[in-house]
């Protein structure tokens, strides 16, 4: 099974080199041409390949729980973050939006020139108060016209089974702009490992939870109520976050 699994992985890996190549060289050449909207539906084609892609070599399914919680209104989706699979998925299901990541993702040649199209909030992450500043004005600005904003409160990717700190970005963002938090909890990092390039082959279940409200409550007990609804809803996942005491 083993040798299975790494052979279908190693397909799919030289398929999704191959659409990370076509979409760079897409978005470049036509980027310019196109209003955002067009050129976001675009460039996230390689999001459902990438989904389709996984699931039809690798046997990575998945099911969607909640999606009657999704408001009409863009608001700041917030999620864990265990793979890169649920960015996929996540651009997909709220478009168009702008994604909050580290700086260093848009460098990257093809992958980045791509990312840099959608108007992503990227962030340096070594200067923290300069960050969160770009975050709210860059944020409200995204969503004011229309934009959904993605943050993983975690900051980058947590093994299966570890524990990451909650920044409050996302918190402070939504506060500020009036709208609502929307919490979703998933278990990718069980098909698709963070500590390994071979997929497994199962079913990833994704929930979205209600939308948390924001007016006339404070930021922290906005926080408190964002992180404890993602966390108790990954540890009912089947290979979600199975000992919340351990720090990564």
């Amino acid at each position: 099974m083993q040798i299975i699994n790494a052979l279908r992985s190693t397909i799919f890996y030289i398929g999704y080199a191959f659409g990370v190549i076509l979409v760079g060289c897409m978005s470049i050449c036509l980027g310019a041409f196109v209003d955002f909207e067009k050129r976001y539906y675009l460039i996230s084609r390689f999001n459902v390949f990438a989904i389709w892609w996984a699931k039809v070599i690798c046997g990575l399914k998945y099911e969607i729980e909640g999606i009657e919680n999704i408001p009409e209104q863009a608001c700041v989706v917030v999620s864990n973050h265990q793979s890169a699979w649920e960015t996929y998925l996540l651009g997909i299901m709220f478009r168009p939006q702008a994604t909050v990541l580290k700086q260093e993702l848009i460098k990257i040649p093809f992958f980045g020139w791509a990312l840099k199209k959608v108007m992503p909030i990227a962030l340096d992450r070594s200067k923290p108060a300069l960050a969160l500043k770009q975050l709210l004005k860059q944020g409200k600005e995204r969503l004011a016209a229309g934009l959904w904003v993605v943050i993983y409160p975690e900051g980058t990717r947590i093994r299966k089974g570890g524990y990451g700190r909650y920044n409050k970005g996302a918190t402070y963002l939504a506060c500020a702009a009036g709208v609502p938090l929307l919490p979703i909890a998933h278990n990718a990092g069980t098909c698709w490992p963070l500590d390994s390039m071979l997929k497994v082959p199962g079913k990833i279940k994704v929930v979205i939870g209600k939308p948390i409200p924001t007016e006339g409550r404070s930021r922290d007990e906005v926080h408190s109520e964002m992180e404890q609804w993602i966390r108790t809803n990954v540890r009912a996942i089947p290979g979600g976050e199975a000992w919340p005491e351990s720090q990564t």
